[in-house]
């Protein structure tokens, strides 16, 4: 049985071009169904040895189960999406018959608008690391600009490469190989942050010359997710914004503002990275949340 989730992992990897976070999120939820079915004993007192053991029973079993846990519903809905995926893989492969999961409804997720904070509040977070010229304050300048200049996605800061940046042509390359990979273009501040830090402060936090990493922590290697958080969490409090903000609440605004300012329903999509229209589309109902004012690739516009 793990022989076809790890073919259904490789297959989402190679054939769905899913980014390797997505992949986590998967094998995690699917080693907790496996882990479910290990203890699971049919009424009969059957226990599960293979995949055809598992039938719509074994499956809503496995909701309730979730639902026992108390967790969020949107966790919930997230693992049995990624149950239904692999159970619908199953059959497309030849494994299953049929779909066990064929007939079961995902549970209902309230879906709460991303929030978008006001242009005062990116001014300020954004000229937060300015008072310290140490080399981390220059790094923490920089990808707090390069965050908000590009909207993208807190894995694809953290990996970027120094080759990923060009600060000639004002353009950095992030994503992952497949749709998601794409070259958006960065502003001047955003520009001069990182040029600042490329001189003056990665060089002191360096510890391995080859090291390909734009952003380094204080041991020289790459920022994590975790590290990033903790950065923006640190300036956040400092300045006083009472509103919780993650990395992904730069990403929110970025979009919002960027909608705000007139920018082409398409060319937001393109830069976020997202597969679909649709997504996109929700950042025009908290466009009009940003603030009086924009400022977006140099130019100011009213939001009216």
């Amino acid at each position: 049985m793990k022989r076809q989730v790890a073919q259904f992992l490789n297959y989402m990897v190679n054939e769905k071009n899913c980014s390797a976070n997505t992949t986590a999120a998967y094998q995690n939820d699917l080693s907790q169904f496996m882990e479910f079915l290990e203890g699971y004993a049919a009424p009969s007192g059957q226990s599960i040895a293979g995949w055809r053991d598992v039938d719509e029973q074994v499956v809503q079993n496995y909701v309730l189960f979730l639902k026992e846990r108390a967790y969020a519903s949107s966790t919930v809905a997230r693992k049995v999406a990624s149950v239904k995926s692999f159970l619908h893989y199953l059959v497309n492969s030849g494994h299953l018959n049929t779909d066990p999961s064929d007939r079961l409804d995902s549970p209902k997720v309230k879906k709460n608008l991303p929030r978008a904070i006001h242009l005062d509040e990116i001014v300020r977070l954004m000229a937060a690391p300015a008072g310290d010229h140490s080399p981390k304050a220059l790094r923490d300048k920089a990808l707090l600009e390069m965050l908000y200049a590009t909207g993208m996605r807190v894995t694809e800061l953290v990996s970027l490469d120094l080759e990923s940046v060009d600060l000639a042509s004002k353009l950095v390359t992030c994503g992952e190989s497949g749709k998601r990979k794409r070259t958006v273009p960065i502003y001047d501040g955003a520009c001069q942050a990182v040029e600042a830090y490329l001189r003056e402060g990665r060089p002191q936090l360096v510890v391995n010359p080859s090291e390909p990493a734009l952003f380094l922590n204080h041991r020289g290697q790459r920022l994590t997710r975790q590290g990033l958080w903790l950065i923006i969490k640190h300036y956040v409090k400092e300045i006083g914004i009472k509103t919780p903000v993650t990395p992904h609440t730069l990403r929110h605004s970025f979009a919002a503002h960027l909608l705000d300012s007139g920018a082409d329903l398409r060319e937001v999509q393109e830069r976020l990275g997202h597969a679909s229209a649709s997504t996109t589309q929700v950042y025009r109902h908290v466009a009009d949340e940003s603030g009086p004012e924009l400022v977006i690739d140099g130019r100011e516009v009213d939001d009216e």
